[in-house]
């Protein structure tokens, strides 16, 4: 899980730095430290819990940070899937991985002719590319369903076949419910936490991802797979385009 450097150098280098400020980029957390730059990705199941430095070790505390006021900030991940990178701070923007991520969907420059500069020309599904982190970051599995069912869009049309009120109902509904789902404190479908023992509520408003019937006319939900990842989608709402 410690990507950069390797471990031994990253246990010097963050010894005795002190945590500054917590920001975020995309789905990266950015740890600002006094000489350095902690990013941390939690993937699917990490999270960070606080903790007394003489509690015992829980099972799947992968990485321990203790402060000198006695408490420990522990890094929990069962799937083992997060990643960490450190590096100077004044260099994080500029490399792997902060360089390669798209725009954030709510900045300015995230235009419809943003997204067909982009895709346009494309011959993949529209799905995986709203997932591909370098075109728009934030964007998941689950948003990206709600987002094409919002937008009346089939998942498997491919983008080079999307019109331009598409693109704009894409950055529209793409804020919309990332809007929502922060203010509901996101979405839990299996072990997702805000905080500790806090479980997000979005799940409750989710339109199409997980569900049997469409809200909107009544029919089933299908569920097949879109660039390997489950997905769900209305077949009478998201005709698919010929």
């Amino acid at each position: 899980m410690i990507a950069h450097p390797k471990l031994e150098e990253f246990k010097k280098e963050i010894l005795n730095e002190t945590i500054n400020d917590v920001k975020r980029r995309g789905k990266w957390l950015i740890f600002e430290l006094d000489h350095y730059a902690l990013l941390s990705h939690l993937r699917m199941e990490g999270r960070y819990v606080i903790r007394d430095v003489k509690d015992e070790f829980a099972k799947h505390d992968d990485i321990i940070f203790d402060f000198t006021d006695n408490t420990s900030l522990r890094y929990q991940d069962t799937r083992k899937f997060g990643k960490m990178y450190l590096y100077p701070k004044d260099e994080i923007y500029n490399i792997h991985p902060l360089c390669e991520l798209g725009l954030e969907p709510w900045d300015e420059e995230l235009t419809v002719k943003y997204l067909k500069d982009k895709i346009s020309k494309k011959s993949l599904p529209i799905k995986p590319l709203l997932l591909d982190q370098s075109i728009i970051v934030g964007l998941g599995n689950i948003y990206v369903d709600e987002v094409l069912f919002l937008s009346k869009i089939n998942p498997e049309t491919k983008a080079k076949d999307l019109k331009t009120k598409d693109y704009q109902n894409i950055i529209d509904n793409t804020r919309e419910i990332l809007s929502k789902a922060i203010e509901y404190g996101g979405t839990t479908i299996k072990t997702f936490e805000s905080q500790e023992g806090v479980h997000g509520l979005y799940q409750d408003m989710l339109l199409v991802h997980t569900k049997k019937v469409c809200p909107n006319c009544g029919k089933d939900i299908i569920k097949i797979r879109v660039g390997g990842r489950g997905t769900y989608y209305c077949p009478k709402c998201q005709k698919e385009r010929k």
